[in-house]
């Protein structure tokens, strides 16, 4: 699967534009600021039906319009390049969001994710590393919910019982009284849904370390011998630690007086570490980068095994922090056959150039941006 042909009318700092893209390796090089990342963003509604960076679906209009338009061609088959499946994504100022699958009305969005499979690495993600246990166990989660919706619908589930406990603890601290009783029912439902969770993140993570490790080490050859860098599943239901029902019950009295739930798989962490050291706050700017593009190449490998269809991989402004050893090395493995479609962005066009140089054979295009406006490039 690929995209093959972009449209967008009043998208961001785009009027209009209309071009064909390679099946492989597409390289968006310009300043920052001219519409490089608005572009993958386009490409991001069109598997998901929203921006990957605005919450809200009204800011993407450019200004002084009152509409925008997202349409793709994408291929499906290679054996049948020429038969393009089109998705367009259109807003109407004081109209809902509509999306068009092969020019069918989509009844809900939900129902197109899954459809176009993306993998997006940004800057942003940094945060990945950087932030707090949410975003980790964000991340793992919407993995495991893309290839499994029994998984999303348990999540769901769970997070509705912890809501409906914290308001009773709550209650609680606000009457001054507690009832063995009414906690016990939402312990119940904790446990029922709970414990499924931490079985799925950690066979999740069997899978998953040995992608990200055999990344790592693609992407900066040395690691195996130097870096030792490692992922792996904490949680105080693992071990010999007394059972989540029982963890529960102790808690349940101090919960009262915090007015929430404090044990459970919502507030589990996915440890990053090289060597025996957090990546957090010992790894380099280096090795925190290179931890975040291995953990999302595994992400498109783990997808790909499971939903058999080679995600699109966005690489928005990767290079940052990358010596010119590891930029190679990742541009030549997301360019080789085990990847599909790959969108990257960079302010350097003579790196680019350099780096397709050593593969004079790969199937490429590099793109300068200017202002909202693309030109492909002779390399």
């Amino acid at each position: 699967m690929y995209l093959k042909r972009l449209q967008l009318n009043n998208f961001k700092n785009y009027t209009e534009l209309d071009v064909s893209f390679s099946h492989n390796v597409n390289c968006l090089v310009g300043n920052n600021g001219v519409g490089k990342t608005n572009l993958l963003d386009a490409l991001y509604y069109l598997s998901f039906c929203k921006s990957y960076f605005n919450a809200t679906d009204i800011q993407n209009i450019r200004s002084g319009a009152d509409f925008f338009a997202i349409q793709g061609g994408y291929v499906l088959n290679d054996d049948t390049p020429d038969e393009l499946t089109t998705v367009l994504c259109t807003l109407q100022k004081g109209q809902a969001k509509k999306l068009k699958f092969n020019k069918k009305n989509c009844t809900t969005f939900a129902e197109h994710i899954g459809r176009l499979p993306l993998v997006i690495v940004t800057p942003s993600d940094q945060n990945l590393i950087l932030g707090g246990s949410e975003v980790r166990r964000k991340f793992v989660d919407g993995i495991i919910s893309q290839v499994d919706h029994n998984y999303l619908q348990t999540l769901l589930s769970y997070q509705k019982a912890v809501d409906q406990r914290n308001q009773l603890l709550k209650q609680f601290y606000e009457n001054r009284y507690f009832e063995d009783d009414s906690i016990a029912l939402w312990n119940e439902q904790l446990v029922r849904y709970g414990e499924p969770i931490v079985a799925s993140r950690r066979q999740f993570l069997e899978e998953f370390a040995p992608l990200f490790d055999q990344y790592y080490s693609l992407i900066h050859p040395d690691a195996a011998t130097t870096e030792h860098p490692r992922i792996g599943y904490s949680s105080l239901l693992n071990g010999d630690e007394a059972s989540f029902s029982e963890q529960l019950i102790e808690s349940q009295r101090r919960d009262a007086q915090l007015q929430y739930t404090s044990v459970g798989p919502h507030k589990d962490d996915i440890e990053l570490m090289i060597g025996d050291f957090a990546v957090k706050k010992f790894g380099s700017q280096g090795q925190q980068k290179t931890f975040l593009l291995a953990l999302k190449l595994a992400q498109f490998d783990y997808i790909y095994h499971h939903l058999g269809t080679k995600p699109i991989m966005l690489l928005d402004d990767v290079f940052d922090k990358l010596d010119m050893l590891r930029v190679s090395q990742l541009v030549l493995l997301v360019g080789s056959d085990r990847f599909g479609q790959v969108f990257i962005t960079d302010t350097q066009q003579g790196r680019v150039q350099a780096i397709f140089g050593k593969a004079p054979n790969m199937p490429h295009k590099i793109f300068n941006v200017s202002d909202g406006t693309l030109v492909e490039m002779n390399d």
